[in-house]
C-alpha cells in the first residue's frame, strides 16, 4: 500500500503525518530519520487496525502546490 506523507520542517525537528491514517505521526531530527520513523508508524498503525478488525483504508489523499503572487511589505 502507498500512503501520502506530509513533512513539516520545524526549527529543531521535522514532523510527518499521514492524512489517510488519522493519528499516525512521527517526529525526527533529519528527513531520513523522520522517514524511517513514519514508515514504522504506518506499519504499526495498520497492524493495530488489523488486530482490532478495522478495515484498512483505501488511500485517497492527494496534494498539489499552488503558486500565488508574493506581497511586498
Amino acid at each position: 500500500m502507498k500512503f501520502r506523507v506530509i513533512f513539516e520542517d520545524g526549527p529543531t525537528s521535522i514532523g510527518a503525518y499521514v492524512p489517510d491514517l488519522p493519528g499516525c505521526v512521527a517526529v525526527g531530527t533529519t528527513r531520513e530519520e523522520t522517514t524511517q520513523l513514519i514508515t514504522e508508524a504506518i506499519q504499526m498503525h495498520l497492524e493495530g487496525m488489523r488486530e482490532d478488525g478495522i478495515p484498512l483504508p483505501t488511500p485517497v489523499s492527494s496534494s498539489t502546490i499552488i503558486s500565488v503572487p508574493s506581497f511586498a511589505a
